[in-house]
């Protein structure tokens, strides 16, 4: 199994995120909240989908940002 942080620090090397419990987690919770609203709220009330859709979405920029923070502070 590769490992999934950076041995020069802290900050986790870009990709890999869909194999984080949190990613896997926020996917979860995106897909019932999208059944939920879909089925239960009015079609102009899509607060809570967006809301699950960013929590998902964060983990995925933050990854990416992790890489350029790794090679940034190498610089």
């Amino acid at each position: 199994m590769d490992k999934q942080y950076n041995e020069d620090g802290f900050i986790p090397k870009h990709g890999g995120y869909e194999r984080l419990i949190t990613y896997q987690k926020s996917e979860i919770i995106y897909d019932g909240t999208y059944y939920f609203a879909h089925k239960y709220l009015n079609k102009y009330d899509r607060t809570m989908i967006q809301s699950a859709r960013s929590g998902k979405q964060n983990i995925v920029e933050a990854s990416m940002a992790s890489d350029w923070i790794c090679a940034y502070t190498k610089a």
